[in-house]
């Protein structure tokens, strides 16, 4: 008998330079961090490397060329046999940015994730069998009231199958401009 493999993952994104404690204690307790853009300051960067076990970002509008030197456009990777793809612009379904749309349509990611808005957003395309998701924003600047990240695990039953995502939660750091 197989058991099954959980990896624990946190998803944030728009941190604009702020890496508070908060931030950093929920990704110690993971197994991948997932930055989907609008990093900041390497300094947080390099807070959020130390406390994760892996971290895998993606460059963001306001990032740096030396950011962009540090961290890709888009990252496409498997976790539990589901294939990932992560960017900073991507819209939402079905009205995806312009750049991802005909790449989305064509590779149909099971998970498609970006960041960008500022506003917290998981939903399922069934066109293409994908989930999108958004964590929202977990930084001090934007126009979002509550910064958020999410928190899920990738359930892999069969190594010989996809795996699904279970546990999904949102986590809300306090109103922006709260410092904790």
């Amino acid at each position: 008998m197989v058991s099954a493999k959980k990896t624990k993952i946190l998803l944030l994104s728009d941190t604009h330079s702020y890496m508070d404690d908060r931030i950093l204690e929920f990704a110690s307790g993971v197994d991948v961090v997932l930055h989907a853009g609008d990093m900041g300051a390497h300094e947080g960067m390099d807070k959020l490397e130390a406390a994760s076990k892996q971290l895998v970002g993606v460059y963001g509008n306001i990032d740096d060329h030396t950011m962009r030197l540090r961290f890709p456009l888009h990252q496409k990777f498997k976790i539990g046999g589901m294939k990932i793809w992560m960017t900073h612009i991507g819209g939402y379904p079905p009205k995806y940015n312009l750049r991802v749309r005909e790449t989305i349509q064509k590779e149909q990611p099971d998970v498609f994730i970006c960041g960008h808005s500022h506003i917290l957003k998981v939903v399922n395309d069934p066109k293409i069998q994908c989930l999108h998701m958004n964590p929202g924003a977990a930084g001090q600047h934007g126009f979002h009231k509550v910064r958020t990240m999410l928190r899920f695990e990738i359930v892999q039953l069969d190594p010989e199958k996809k795996g699904r995502i279970e546990n999904l939660e949102v986590i809300e750091l306090g109103n922006r401009g709260q410092l904790r």
